[in-house]
């Protein structure tokens, strides 16, 4: 049998060979933490290789990303589909070992991570969910989910402030199945943190009420399995950190403990001499069969799903419709005719007619969908009273009763939401976060991560404009929307009345290949009159909202606040004999993405008398109204006013658009 050094040898081999065959890449981290990975993985990780998606397995977090080739590793030494070919082209075209852990590549991936900070942060999200999931359906003699999150830090997570955020609201709610492993090698790609970064770990993490282990020797199996030991067997409803001292490129006789191995390959005279040092004789991509054999987790892991399966079995005997719930939330299916219950709300709202602000047309859909959707996660930045989050069957998250379902998150902008793409990852949950439309602005990369991966986050943000008035231009959005609308693979709703926010929130949740902004007025909006057909075509990011009869002489296209103005200006330039189609778009992205031809009908291209009116930067609305129209917007910085007067010191006036159509016809 191999010994523990042998096993996690096995790790640095296939890190530095990878890395250096792409000649690209981070060898110090998975050098480094090796051993600590060897521990956890053989010796208490519950997973199955045979099914990498078993709901009850733990999470393994690499925040760290940059040391990618840890999990690559991990993943083909312990049985997992991943060959010596997918390790042999790291980094390359296509291939599943890309440079950072990207969720949906590779198995054991939970989340891509490569921006420091937020992997921990999707961690403590999956923890929460772990920990809900369990208060929600765990009966006595039942513990039916029952796992731990497991994640690896670095220097640079620790120096990042999302890491604040979110390890602070870690500890408030007590997520006692969270363990971190802190790797203080004391290196970052500058050289020697002293210069940069001295802080006291240890007390900071003691401080945010987590359960610290310190100065453990990163290389010494014994002390990382009695630290491990400690945190599972940690029951006073804390988090815990491992510090654990390492040296970053382990085994590297010459570059170890040195920022030179911390992000290039160590060259072949160096792999040669890490061989000879580590006591290592296979040659590159070969691994000995007692050293798979040693890492081989298939046999042990269909056991613990087996066991598992059992347990369910008898839970579902137990409590037959939980189960149902439970196996219906966890596959991520909607509950049984969602959308017919979701389109039937849609039509009240359209009877009613009401001119309120759509942050409080949010809440009402939210009080109509709520309650057909156990899995929603809600939540709010410190700001549910101004973003109207909570609706009535809401119930906080706290440390000594998870069972609720809405988070209490505080001034945590992307601490909220790269928590909510955690939980959004984990499964069971639909999350949607709000905050001022603003710091969306504080949030941003964990908006791009969650597109990239494509998960369904919906992050909800209110005031939306110069609209919110006396705050002045520190709170106004300008160039917000626009902004989010270049993510690729967001979904940005910006809807004009209670009929567009109510669509809105069905699409986002039905919603299943990626995440969406919901974007909501602080002022009242006029109700809009649709036909049925025009209802139906709401969905489509943008339709003709009023037409004319005959030949349009201009088409106006607004969103938002700005379509009450559209269509007070349409009804004025009728008496004047123009013939006026007016255009709601209120998601560029869906309309984009629909075929030519309805393209076509709603944006004839042979009408080029065009007037875009959104109360935003300009620039993206002209490849809507051509260089022969015109764009009603904003482009310097707002004024601290009441909302009506910044209107009308901005143009965002009935006289100003009837002139803007006037002089493009």
């Amino acid at each position: 049998m191999p010994s523990r050094k042998e096993l996690a040898n096995a790790i640095r081999v296939l890190s530095m060979d990878a890395i250096q065959k792409a000649n690209s890449g981070h060898p110090g981290a998975p050098m480094g933490m090796a051993d600590i990975a060897e521990v956890l993985f053989n010796d208490y990780f519950s997973h199955n290789p045979n099914n990498p998606n078993w709901a009850n397995r733990d999470r393994f977090v690499l925040s760290n990303g940059h040391g990618s080739m840890l999990i690559y590793s991990l993943s083909h030494l312990l049985g997992y589909e991943l060959t010596m070919e997918d390790i042999k082209n790291f980094r390359q075209l296509h291939s599943k070992t890309a440079g950072h852990p990207e969720y949906g590549y590779a198995p054991m991936v939970e989340t891509t991570t490569g921006p420091l900070g937020q992997g921990i942060t999707n961690a403590i999200g999956m923890a929460i969910a772990e920990k809900v999931l369990a208060a929600q359906f765990n009966r006595p003699g039942h513990e039916i989910i029952d796992h731990n999150t497991y994640t690896f830090l670095g220097d640079g997570c620790m120096m990042e402030g999302i890491s604040h955020e979110a390890c602070s609201l870690a500890g408030t709610l007590g997520l006692n199945k969270l363990v971190a492993f802190y790797d203080d090698n004391g290196i970052s790609i500058d050289g020697q943190v002293e210069g940069w970064f001295t802080d006291n770990t240890p007390q900071r993490f003691t401080a945010y009420g987590w359960h610290v282990i310190e100065n453990i020797d990163g290389h010494d199996a014994e002390a990382i399995k009695e630290a491990i030991k400690d945190a599972r067997s940690n029951n006073d409803n804390k988090p815990t950190l491992i510090c654990c001292k390492t040296v970053i490129g382990k085994g590297s006789p010459n570059k170890e403990g040195t920022e030179s191995c911390h992000g290039a390959a160590l060259g072949d005279d160096e792999i040669a001499l890490t061989r000879k040092n580590i006591g290592w004789t296979a040659p590159p991509f070969e691994i000995p069969a007692d050293i798979y054999a040693g890492w081989d987790a298939k046999a042990k892991g269909k056991q613990r799903e087996n066991d598992w399966n059992q347990k369910m079995a008898a839970y579902e005997q137990a409590h037959p419709e939980l189960a149902t719930e439970l196996k219906r939330r966890l596959s991520g299916e909607l509950p049984e005719h969602f959308a017919e219950k979701a389109d039937t709300f849609i039509s009240s709202v359209d009877a009613k007619a009401e001119t309120i602000a759509s942050r409080k047309a949010s809440q009402n859909t939210l009080n109509g969908l709520g309650p057909l959707l156990p899995e929603f996660m809600g939540g709010s930045a410190d700001l549910a009273g101004s973003n109207l989050t909570l609706w009535s069957g809401c119930k906080g998250v706290k440390a000594g009763d998870a069972s609720g379902n809405y988070m209490y998150y505080g001034v945590r902008e992307f601490g909220m939401s790269a928590i909510m793409n955690g939980i959004t990852l984990h499964g069971g949950f639909i999350p949607y976060g709000a905050t001022f439309l603003i710091f969306s602005e504080y949030a941003r990369n964990a908006l791009r991560m969650a597109s990239l991966m494509k998960i369904r986050s919906i992050f909800v943000y209110t005031h939306d404009s110069i609209g919110l008035g006396e705050d002045g231009p520190t709170h106004q959005p300008i160039e917000q929307t626009a902004t989010l609308r270049m993510i690729p693979n967001m979904s940005v709703w910006r809807p004009c009345d209670a009929v567009e926010s109510a669509v809105s929130w069905k699409m986002a949740i039905t919603r299943k290949d990626g995440p969406s902004c919901l974007i909501f007025s602080r002022q009242a909006l006029a109700h809009q009159q649709r036909t049925v057909e025009q209802l139906e075509l709401v969905e489509k990011g943008g339709y003709v909202l009023s037409d004319c009869d005959g030949r349009p002489d201009a088409i106006i296209i607004a969103t938002g606040s700005e379509v009450g103005l559209a269509m007070d200006a349409a009804k004025e330039l009728s008496g004047k004999g123009k013939n006026i189609r007016v255009v709601s778009m209120p998601n560029t992205n869906i309309f984009d993405a629909q075929d030519e031809a309805y393209r076509e009908s709603v944006l004839p291209s042979n009408i080029t008398a065009r007037v875009a009116v959104e109360a935003g930067v300009t620039d993206a609305w002209v490849k809507y109204t051509g260089l022969r129209g015109k764009v009603i917007g904003i482009n310097h910085f707002g004024e601290s006013a009441p909302a009506e007067a910044l209107f009308k010191e901005f143009g965002f006036t009935v006289e100003n658009v009837v002139n803007t159509v006037e002089s493009v016809i």
